[in-house]
């Protein structure tokens, strides 16, 4: 019998795995749904998932389709991909080629695979979504995380990013820009994106411009990187969060003419691991993307509802001594508390992952800390999600009332509940 068989299987385990657990915004969820499941009331601010329903005539498409059975392009459905381009150029007033447009189930999928194919170093503002850093460390890429600045919405800086690039001009890099952000509401504005794209140019930085949450702008005034540094970016974009459809799991990557070899790079890995992407929710994506009064309507109050929940929050919080930015965009707020730092630190709360548990026992409050989204484990710092209220009602109620303060005090109770638990846990 050999004596040199290891002890445990775990030992095989690949290094840039071992340690690692399940996605924070993942786990905060399933812990919500436990602790419910035990009989106690939580406000589930920690996964951002949109609340709002997928639109009536979406929903119909995909019933339309429900027959739709077989194995489409590596790529994507030909006429999905037409009708991104479509809406690319409506929005963005860019031109791409069907044949650069890839489709996957998620854009997180899309992520990992242009980072396994691509080989350069990642680059991301600290705080950044909780799944760049780890995606990379799976692969075994080095990981640049930019300091950032509250005075600048904590995001990337081109005078931070020129510095990283100077020290060795000619490493390749990916730099991720998240707009509007996650984690902090952050929407890069034409002047920066400007800035940003001569230092993106002068490096030849690869740029992945991550606008999953476009359609959120409050002021519907998203302004893609790709505009300014167009032979250098991928739009990354999708369903799950404009358009109500996380569970649908389907996202695309706009590649400029000049990245097309990256595409088929990608296209070739994905037949070998996804295949392709499910065949009815592609077929009725199609009607998402298209130019509808529907849609247009449907996010016209969704962006009113966001907008008016972010101000809420962000008042009621700094009230509270709280700080933050304001946010322009999505779902979220990072509010740093580290103005109370000495009386909470006083009740053993030393770190921001002590500081979430604190609240989550004493107050049913679940959010996620700062040290997630990068951000240092010893900082009071959280993202918080104004998405726990029934998306459904308040879209219905949104057609016929002004939406304000009133308004989502009536019909967005949970959200306006949680952040005051969360303003008076931290005044106590």
């Amino acid at each position: 019998m050999p004596t040199n068989q290891p002890s445990s299987p775990e030992v095989y385990l690949n290094l840039n795995v071992r340690g690692m657990g399940q996605s924070a915004t993942l786990a905060i969820n399933e812990r919500s749904r436990q602790l419910m499941a035990e009989g106690k009331e939580i406000y589930r601010l920690g996964l951002g998932q949109s609340p709002f329903p997928v639109p009536d005539h979406v929903r119909e498409a995909l019933a339309r389709n429900a027959h739709q059975k077989d194995y489409l392009p590596v790529k994507g459905l030909l006429a999905l991909r037409e009708a991104i381009t479509a809406w690319i150029q409506r929005t963005e007033d860019l031109n791409y080629h069907p044949d650069n447009i890839v489709v996957g189930p998620g854009t997180k999928e899309l992520m990992f695979l242009v980072q396994l194919v691509y080989y350069g170093d990642l680059v991301i503002p600290s705080p950044s979504w909780v799944s760049y850093a780890p995606q990379a460390r799976i692969i075994g890429r080095q990981i640049h995380w930019l300091p950032t600045r509250p005075e600048t919405g904590l995001g990337v800086e081109p005078e931070v990013l020129e510095a990283l690039c100077r020290k060795d001009p000619n490493r390749p890099r990916l730099m991720i820009l998240n707009s509007p952000s996650n984690p902090t509401g952050l929407c890069y504005r034409e002047d920066r994106l400007s800035a940003l794209s001569e230092v993106l140019r002068k490096y030849r930085v690869l740029a992945i411009s991550d606008e999953i949450y476009s359609g959120t702008h409050f002021d519907n005034r998203h302004l893609s990187l790709a505009r300014f540094y167009p032979e250098g970016t991928i739009i990354s974009n999708g369903l799950s969060k404009w358009c109500g459809a996380g569970g649908w799991r389907l996202g695309f990557f706009a590649f400029p003419e000049g990245l097309s070899w990256l595409a088929d790079a990608v296209a070739a890995v994905a037949s070998e691991t996804f295949t392709s992407t499910s065949a009815p929710i592609q077929y009725a994506a199609v009607s998402a993307f298209d130019d509808n009064a529907d849609m247009r309507f449907y996010l016209k109050h969704c962006r009113k509802i966001l907008a008016v929940l972010s101000h809420h929050a962000y008042e009621t919080l700094s009230t509270a001594g709280a700080t933050m930015n304001r946010s322009a965009g999505g779902f979220y707020l990072f509010p740093s508390f580290e103005a109370m730092g000495n009386q909470l630190r006083a009740r053993e709360m030393k770190t921001g992952q002590a500081l979430c548990e604190h609240l989550l026992d004493e107050s049913g409050v679940a959010i996620l800390p700062g040290h997630c989204f990068g951000r240092p484990a010893a900082e009071l710092s959280a993202r918080i999600a104004v998405v726990d209220f029934d998306g459904v009602h308040a879209l219905s109620q949104a057609q016929t009332e002004i939406v304000n303060e009133a308004f989502i005090k009536r019909h967005c109770s949970r959200v306006t509940d949680a952040v005051e638990r969360l303003s008076e846990w931290v005044k106590d």
